[in-house]
């Protein structure tokens, strides 16, 4: 059995292999379904990484000279 990418996401059509990203941003155009939701998904769905949108690096705190003297 295949271990999925990420198991924390449930499948979505926003990360389907056919789907399209519609205009308004919440609907995906699908050639299989027709304009769907981006959370839903059907049997065709086929994951692909390269859609998912990684999430932004964390902003590290600024340090001064004083926090490393003694």
């Amino acid at each position: 059995m295949k271990k999925p990418l990420f198991s924390k996401q449930p499948p979505s059509c926003g990360y389907c292999r056919y789907g399209k990203p519609a205009p308004d941003g919440n609907s995906v155009l699908c050639p299989k379904r027709g304009v769907t939701h981006a959370g839903m998904f059907c049997k065709k769905y086929s994951y692909d990484p390269l859609r998912r949108v990684p999430k932004p690096e964390p902003k590290l705190p600024h340090y001064s000279p004083e926090d490393f003297s003694i």
